[in-house]
C-alpha cells in the first residue's frame, strides 16, 4: 500500500463486519491509526487483531449508537482520547434495516431506524466536527445503502441531504464530508454456494455482479486521502452502474 493514511486517525462506526470491517481494515492498510466500533466485542477483537497481525494499527470501542446524542458524543471522546487527542477521518458506516412496508411499519420501528440512521451520525458528526475544524481539517464520509424500502430510501433521503449541509457547513473550515451510495455488496461466497438473491438486482447493470466490500472500502480510501482534496458535497454511487441503468431505463 501506498501509506496514503499515514499519520492520521479514524474512527469508523459499525465496523465489526462487512462494509465498515472492510473500510477499517483498508484505512489501517494505508497506514491510519483505527477505531473499529460496534456492538459485538468478540467481533470486534477479531478485527482488531487481524489488522494489528498484518502491521496496522488498531483499537475497539465498544458502541450501541442508538440515537441519542449521549451515546454519539460518548463514543467521540473515546475514541479521541484512545487516538491520542484527535479524530482526522469519521465514517458513519453503522446502520440497521429492518424493512416493513409502509403500513407494516409502527412508530417504535420508524422511531429505531431513525435513531440509528440519522440521529446518531448526525450527533456523532456534531461532536467530531468542531476539534477537526480546530485542528486544520479533516474528512468524514456517510455511508448510503441500497434505496429498498420506503422507511430506509427515506434516512438515505436524509443522509445525502446532511452530507450536502454538511459540506456546506464546514467546508470552509477545512472539512470535507462526503458519501458513499453501495449497490449490492455481499462477502465473497464460497465455493458452491448458492446464488444470493441480490444477485438478480444486478442483472442487466454495467458490472452484471454484485460488489464486495473491498470496492467500497477503496472508495472510502479516496475520498479520505489527499487525492480528493478538492471533493465536497457529493455521493459517490459505487454500485456497479446500477443507479446510472436506473436513470437512463427511466
Amino acid at each position: 500500500m501506498s501509506e496514503r493514511l499515514r499519520n492520521k486517525t479514524a474512527l469508523v462506526t459499525g465496523s465489526t463486519s462487512n462494509i465498515g470491517q472492510a473500510i477499517a481494515e483498508a484505512f489501517a492498510a494505508e497506514g491510519a491509526h483505527v477505531i473499529v466500533s460496534g456492538r459485538n466485542a468478540e467481533r470486534g477483537a477479531q478485527v482488531v487483531a487481524g489488522i494489528r497481525a498484518s502491521g496496522g494499527r488498531a483499537d475497539f470501542l465498544a458502541a450501541d449508537l442508538d440515537g441519542s446524542p449521549e451515546a454519539s458524543r460518548g463514543l467521540a471522546a473515546r475514541a479521541r482520547e484512545t487516538l491520542g487527542g484527535r479524530i482526522d477521518i469519521l465514517v458513519n458506516n453503522a446502520g440497521i434495516y429492518p424493512s416493513p412496508g409502509t403500513t407494516g411499519t409502527d412508530e417504535k420501528t420508524f422511531d429505531q431506524v431513525y435513531g440509528v440512521n440519522v440521529k446518531a451520525p448526525f450527533f456523532l458528526t456534531a461532536a467530531v466536527a468542531p476539534a477537526m475544524a480546530e485542528a486544520g481539517g479533516g474528512a468524514w464520509i456517510a455511508r448510503l445503502a441500497v434505496p429498498v424500502g420506503a422507511l430506509y430510501s427515506s434516512t438515505k433521503g436524509a443522509m445525502e441531504t446532511l452530507t450536502r449541509a454538511w459540506a456546506a457547513e464546514f467546508g470552509p473550515q477545512g472539512v470535507r464530508v462526503n458519501a458513499v451510495s453501495p449497490g449490492v455488496i455481499l462477502p465473497p461466497a464460497p465455493a458452491g454456494a448458492e446464488p444470493h438473491p441480490g444477485e438478480v438486482m444486478m442483472k442487466g447493470t454495467p458490472a452484471g455482479r454484485v460488489g464486495t466490500p473491498d470496492a467500497v472500502a477503496q472508495a472510502v480510501v479516496w475520498l479520505a486521502g489527499d487525492e480528493a482534496a478538492f471533493v465536497h458535497g457529493t455521493v459517490v454511487d459505487v454500485d456497479g452502474g446500477r443507479t446510472g441503468v436506473a436513470v437512463i431505463a427511466a
